[in-house]
């Protein structure tokens, strides 16, 4: 799962999913928009359950700082595939 909240200027997104060992990963990245600032982080959670609850405590968060969903996607969708690639450039050194 994707899902990705904007302000006029900022981003953070997160992405939930299963490694190649069938660990969760909760996976970070936010910055601002347009720029190369920011940064990543990726954090092993227990299981699908502790996963979902960083995401429910996520959109708490976001929505108290008034960032905006701006997107909710499965890692197979066309925008969760973009959004998972996007990711993924953060990622190298």
């Amino acid at each position: 799962m994707i899902v990705r909240w904007e302000t006029d200027h900022d981003y953070v997104l997160v992405h939930v999913h299963q490694d190649m060992f069938g660990d969760w990963i909760f996976s970070r990245a936010w910055g601002q928009i347009g720029t190369q600032f920011g940064g990543l982080k990726h954090r092993l959670a227990d299981d699908h359950a502790q996963a979902m609850m960083w995401l429910e405590d996520e959109a708490t968060i976001q929505a108290s700082r008034g960032f905006r969903k701006v997107l909710e996607a499965d890692d197979h969708s066309p925008e969760g595939r973009d959004a998972v690639s996007q990711l993924s450039l953060l990622d190298t050194p």
